[in-house]
């Protein structure tokens, strides 16, 4: 690896791991604040998507919240929209602060494991 090359993937690295802990103090926060009050309610305890590992219910309503309304609104009516949160239930049963801290966290979870993809290419 060139020097270059060895520069960039330690600046790289030393950004993702940044990524790393504010994306686990997001995911944290927003999970006990507002997820929590999601699954708590009768109406949306069931609509919070599909849950492979425990807690993969943050990440689907953080995603229901990031992504745009059309393209949301469009899988909700897809075959598989089990698979994800109903966007008109999580969006009406959240705050703009709720909604506010839900892309942000997505968005820094999906940049750092972009980061992470990236410095993996670089540094094999």
């Amino acid at each position: 690896m060139s020097h270059s090359v060895s520069g960039i993937a330690s600046i790289l690295l030393d950004f993702s791991l940044l990524g790393i802990v504010v994306t686990g103090i997001l995911y944290v926060v927003f999970g006990e604040v507002t997820v929590r009050k999601l699954r708590n309610n009768p109406e949306t305890k069931g609509k919070l998507g599909v849950e492979f590992v425990s807690g993969w219910d943050i990440v689907n309503v953080a995603q229901t919240i990031a992504l745009p309304r059309a393209f949301m609104r469009r899988l909700d009516k897809s075959p598989i929209s089990f698979l994800h949160a109903n966007f008109d239930l999580i969006y009406s049963h959240t705050t703009k602060l709720d909604r506010f801290w839900g892309a942000l966290f997505y968005w820094m979870f999906a940049a750092t494991g972009i980061e992470l993809i990236v410095w993996t290419c670089l540094v094999t």
